[in-house]
């Protein structure tokens, strides 16, 4: 039975309230998440509900009734509140461009072959009236390739320009869910089609998941998956001497990690000689203290609870060293590649102080340039489908991978 008229939009205020301010603490993060990511990216669509269910029940009852009018007051305040909802996520354009002027130079798009127009940094709203439909016409998939033995979680996809390329940069999409859940056909798709469809060739990859598999088995996985990539994506258009990272939650961690540890014989057993580099990192709310050196109350619960128990299986205070080779927040070193650290302000799961603490770690220690886009008002998870922010964080994310290219390119070539 579908709820009345005032129950509908007291639930809609409630969640319109918790994605503008999300409820705080431990206990109530995932249920503060869920609603407010939601609520935080579909925020046009449901104002447009607000407002359709809104004159549907005034033509029809009317604000006869104090209810009524109570309720027509809740719905003024949702549409506010959405209002306001839709203003801060267009400010994820100035947030990520200013990020990469501070990192590059203010005049790093004059670097790139084409720099960005009027319609590369407007809102694209016809993409977004249908967000979970994501599809490109442009870019073709090559589904399910077999990047080592052992079954789906050894399977990856190949994103590339439906007219065949050679010798094009290689973006590496790394799936998040807490190394427990998920697979590759579910995250990463709108950088993946946008990249694609300019050029590039992107690889999401699965990897083993716990709590049947335990630590190191994840990030083994992935280096197994760019070991295949060196020796195979030629095959696909790709220039396997460029790799980029990127990946979201513990896709972040994992990406950030890869990228901090190029070789490391330990995290390679059977293919140790293999190049596991890559070029260039994008991670996006990732878990970068893993071991909780830092003394986050949240990386602390974190450690204790969904990590020693499930993930890794040991307890940290007696295995803390194996810890720290898995945080990407005590494996920084002068050596890192190109960074470009994203995170939402409002994070629920992941504090955005992680990303703060490893980004100012990065910036004391690397010699390549670290940028750091810290988005206002966004909930973990906020690139998963097309939305105001994520569209702009798709296009940002595009200048960094395509400066970072040049330069390289440049480089190579002396």
């Amino acid at each position: 039975m579908r709820p009345r008229f005032p129950t509908r939009r007291a639930i809609q205020l409630a969640l319109t309230a918790n994605a503008i301010r999300p409820v705080p603490g431990v206990r109530a993060s995932v249920p503060a998440f869920f609603a407010g990511w939601l609520t935080g990216e579909l925020a046009p669509h449901l104002l447009a509900l607000t407002v359709a269910d809104t004159a549907a029940h005034l033509a029809r009852r009317g604000a006869r009734s104090t209810s009524d009018r109570v309720a027509l007051g809740m719905a003024a305040a949702s549409a506010a509140g959405l209002g306001s909802l839709i203003a801060t996520s267009q400010k994820a354009k100035g947030a990520v461009e200013g990020a990469l002027a501070e990192a590059l130079g203010p005049r790093y798009v004059e670097d790139l072959e084409r720099p960005p127009d009027p319609k590369d940094l407007a809102t694209p709203w016809g993409q977004l009236v249908l967000p979970f439909r994501m599809r490109n016409p442009d870019v073709r998939r090559d589904r399910n390739l077999a990047y080592a033995p052992g079954g789906k979680r050894f399977l990856m996809d190949v994103y590339r320009p439906r007219t065949p390329v050679e010798g094009r940069p290689v973006l590496l999409q790394i799936h998040g869910g807490a190394w427990m859940i998920d697979s590759k056909d579910h995250q990463g798709i709108p950088l993946m089609l946008h990249m694609a469809q300019r050029g590039w060739v992107c690889v999401a990859v699965n990897y083993p998941l716990s709590p049947k598999a335990h630590w190191p088995d994840h990030i083994v996985g992935v280096k197994r998956a760019v070991a295949w990539i060196r020796e195979h994506i030629h095959e696909y258009g790709g220039d396997p001497s460029f790799l980029a990272a990127t990946g979201g939650s513990a896709g972040g961690h994992l990406s950030a990690l890869l990228a901090l540890t190029p070789n490391d014989a330990g995290l390679q057993p059977g293919f140790a000689d293999a190049d596991t580099s890559v070029q260039a990192c994008v991670p996006h709310y990732g878990v970068y203290d893993f071991a909780a050196t830092s003394g986050s109350p949240a990386s602390k619960a974190r450690l204790e609870g969904l990590l020693a128990r499930y993930v890794v299986g040991k307890d940290p205070a007696r295995f803390l060293d194996e810890y720290i080779a898995a945080s990407p927040l005590d494996r920084i070193t002068d050596k890192a590649p190109p960074f470009f650290v994203i995170h939402g302000a409002h994070d629920s799961l992941v504090p955005v102080r992680e990303a703060r603490e490893f980004v100012r770690r990065l910036r004391e220690t690397s010699e390549q340039p670290v940028a750091y886009a810290e988005l206002p008002g966004a909930q973990h998870a906020f690139d998963v489908f097309p939305s105001i922010r994520s569209a702009h964080v798709v296009r940002g994310v595009e200048r960094f991978l395509d400066w970072t290219y040049l330069r390289w390119l440049r480089d190579e070539r002396g």
